[in-house]
């Protein structure tokens, strides 16, 4: 009963806005996902989990990658299916609880996971990247709380090494824990990349 208040509690702050604008304001994507762009290029499946109104899917589709993006929040994913559909770009939106969500095992190229944390799906998540395929992740430490701004309940805050510790099984090709500047505020953030070794 306390882990499911403690599930319920999590899900109603991600939902508050804190990691984004609202959909009608563009949001550019992560400065991470933007450095490993070049993942995303036609021939790539891509899941996007918590993908908001599309800030990465969009691109990753742009690049080429047919993209499933995943997301609870019924007006971000009616205005990404909107936005995709305008630009003809090969983005499947799906409304879903990402609690619940069956992620396709082995089926994806790149999952991505951008300001989201659920550690109890976190082996799901990696389950569904294919052999030889790429997991890219990006969220906030501990450490956010002192920002002044974000996420402040450890269901959504990583502790130092925890990403890391998170994709054990994969190759860590690059990860990273700094305190960045994003929308001219400073961020504490956890990022990897890593890959499912080869079958």
């Amino acid at each position: 009963m306390a882990r499911s208040a403690a599930r319920d509690s999590a899900l109603k702050e991600a939902s508050t806005g804190l990691f984004s604008r609202k959909v009608e304001k563009p949001v550019p994507p992560s400065a991470w996902f933007t450095w490993h762009a070049g993942l995303f290029r036609p021939g790539v499946r891509a899941l996007d989990i918590a993908c908001g109104s599309g800030r990465h899917a969009l691109v990753a589709a742009e690049a080429g990658a047919e993209v499933v993006a995943v997301d609870q929040d019924h007006d971000r994913i009616k205005a990404l299916a909107k936005e995709a559909s305008k630009r003809s770009l090969r983005v499947h939106a799906v409304e879903a609880d990402l609690s619940t969500w069956s992620f396709e095992l082995g089926a994806y190229d790149v999952v991505m996971v951008f300001n989201y944390l659920d550690r109890a799906r976190a082996s799901d998540m990696l389950a569904a990247v294919r052999p030889g395929g790429h997991f890219l992740a990006e969220t906030f430490l501990a450490a956010q709380r002192m920002q002044g701004w974000g996420p402040t309940q450890d269901a959504h805050l990583l502790e130092p090494g925890e990403l890391s510790r998170m994709v054990n099984g994969f190759e860590l090709i690059l990860g990273r824990e700094v305190i960045e500047m994003i929308d001219g505020r400073p961020a504490a953030m956890a990022s990897v990349l890593a890959q499912r070794p080869p079958q």
